[in-house]
């Protein structure tokens, strides 16, 4: 009875995991099936945008442009930031139709001195997805203001 149990349990693991990794099909003209990926139809103007040097405490902004490669109608189900300084913002409702485009807002806050990169993920038509990133440098700014100029005064005079 227990080896009954272990073999139907492989078997169900078998299917399961086979079921969670199915790919598309077709058949050559040799009758091999070969896998087919999925047709990308999220395009993107740029896939990376560098802020170059920033001051530190200074949040700043870029807006990507995607646009719909493909003959359907689609929504960006999600758009997620690899960490909480850098904040995505699209329109969770607008339906992307073919050949339109769409602009995604990314923040970064800027509160760490260093260089930085950070790469959000657009989820679109359920499962596929693109990786879009940011990056650049913060610098640190000074703690204190400017100490005065004595010497306007004298150019005054």
């Amino acid at each position: 009875m227990k080896k009954i149990l272990f073999a139907f349990s492989l078997l169900a693991i078998s299917y399961v995991s086979n079921a969670q990794t199915s790919v598309s099909t077709v058949k050559t003209a040799s009758d091999v099936p070969v896998a087919v990926a999925p047709v990308e139809t999220l395009g993107v103007k740029e896939t990376e945008y560098n802020f170059g040097k920033i001051p530190q405490g200074k949040p700043v902004t870029h807006t990507f442009t995607v646009f719909n490669e493909g003959k359907t109608a689609f929504k960006l189900d999600n758009v997620q930031a690899s960490c909480g300084c850098t904040t995505p913002e699209w329109n969770k409702e607008n339906v992307i139709e073919p050949g339109k485009s769409a602009e995604i807002k990314v923040g970064y806050n800027a509160a760490a001195e260093g260089p930085f990169s950070k790469a959000i993920t657009i989820t679109y038509n359920g499962t596929q997805s693109k990786v879009i990133l940011i990056k650049g440098e913060v610098w640190k700014t000074p703690t204190t203001s400017a100490p005065a100029n004595g010497a306007v005064n004298d150019l005054k005079n």
